[in-house]
């Protein structure tokens, strides 16, 4: 059970805190609401350069990594379709200058010239390397938008264009910051041997001087995805070890009944040797090296995706109407309790074991307040346990239409 307390500064910054007592360590978790899709369709990858941005100091901390080395920390951050999360663990007498440093770079990034220039070529090294010189890597820069026509979703964090962060003026990157990293757009979460009194007092210590945006924050809305109603095919030959081959179907997004229940669908298909795709594509029939189902994962309309790494002389259409076959099977068939529980089981082992580190307690705090649920970072697993033989079923039948579907043949040349 992972207990806390919640404010709201006169500023508009949340702030979560969790008395760890099982570490020596603090963590400061801080979680903007800013990912890469709300960026503008011209302008995209600048969720991510901005994460690289805000390593680059302050007029005050000049070098933010080389404060935290020296306290004997480590820091880091992760992009998503949906926020940026930067984190920070040293040890606990260290809190308060970690606070101050997270308060200084919120409201006084330096983005110069020379600065930005530094990580434009950083993030194009990354695309570089991540996306265009590694085998599959630019698996999600073809699917993405074979998927979505409208929602920005459409592209991944690293951009639709690595042209947009290369061409990316000051003025651009300034306004960016000025919108989106500000205190009443932020959840800051602190995990540490404290009391929460002392924790929020160093919080308001830190952003005393960090005032609210005199420009009110402004609702977003995002374009709504029209529903699919053909379905899609895309072929692309690569260099790559083994032909793979991908069916992506749209799925509903975080609130909606369908999340849990395709996130269970994806692990009876593809989470383990034991799973559907694994023991009979791969070990029973022959037909694939590899099968895998997973979810993206967004908050908003995501997707339910199936893969298969094929064998020798088997055929992209063979692997394809394979996989097919599974789909329908779970909607014609369903599951039993024993596969469903076996599955549930799986992820309430797996949520329990992320916050075994109290670092992943502050992330989860974050993340579940800005989904709208404090209280799930503790009753997630309960929700799962929810979820029936028959919703399984009703839930694969309405995914797995074949005018939904969106399919990807990855072929080696």
């Amino acid at each position: 059970m992972v207990s806390y307390q919640k404010h709201t500064l006169e500023n508009g910054l949340t702030v979560l805190t969790h008395e760890a007592w099982d570490t020596p360590l603090a963590t400061v978790n801080l979680l903007y609401n800013v990912g890469s899709r709300d960026e503008d369709p011209g302008r995209t990858g600048f969720a991510h350069l901005f994460e690289h941005l805000m390593f680059g100091g302050t007029p005050e901390v000049p070098d933010f990594d080389a404060i935290v080395s020296g306290l004997g920390g480590e820091d880091n951050a992760f992009t998503t379709c949906d926020y940026t999360n930067y984190y920070m663990t040293l040890p606990a007498e260290g809190l308060p200058t970690a606070l101050r440093l997270e308060a200084d770079r919120m409201a006084h990034l330096d983005i110069s010239q020379r600065a930005l220039e530094v990580q434009q070529h950083v993030v194009t090294e990354e695309y570089n390397q991540r996306y265009t010189n590694q085998p599959y890597g630019d698996t999600w820069l073809l699917l993405r938008p074979l998927c979505y026509t409208v929602h920005p979703y459409r592209w991944p964090t690293i951009g639709a264009d690595i042209r947009h962060v290369s061409e990316a003026t000051l003025e651009d990157v300034r306004a960016f910051h000025s919108r989106f990293y500000r205190p009443d757009n932020a959840i800051l979460a602190i995990a540490a041997p404290l009391k929460h009194e002392e924790m929020l007092q160093k919080v308001e210590e830190a952003w005393q001087s960090t005032r609210s945006s005199e420009s009110p924050r402004s609702p977003r809305t995002y374009p709504l995805e029209p529903e699919q109603t053909t379905s899609r095919f895309l072929r692309v030959e690569r260099e790559v070890p083994a032909t793979m081959v991908y069916l992506a179907y749209p799925m509903g997004d975080r609130w909606s009944g369908q999340f849990r229940t395709c996130d269970l669908i994806s692990d009876i298909l593809g989470n383990g040797t034991s799973s559907r795709l694994h023991r009979r594509l791969v070990l029973e029939q022959g037909l694939m090296t590899e099968a895998d189902a997973c979810i993206s994962g967004e908050a908003g309309p995501g997707l339910l995706v199936l893969s298969a790494k094929l064998q020798e002389g088997v055929t992209p259409d063979e692997a394809a109407e394979a996989l097919r076959r599974e789909a329908r099977a779970l909607v014609e068939e369903g599951v039993s309790d024993y596969e469903l529980q076996k599955v549930q089981n799986k992820y309430e082992n797996t949520f329990v074991f992320s916050q075994y580190k109290a670092s992943d307690r502050a992330l989860a705090l974050c993340h579940y307040t800005w989904l709208g649920d404090t209280d799930l970072t503790n009753q997630e697993p309960n929700e799962y346990r929810r979820i029936t033989p028959a919703m399984i079923q009703e839930v694969a039948r309405e995914v797995f239409n074949p005018q939904h579907e969106n399919l990807l043949y990855y072929e080696r040349i």
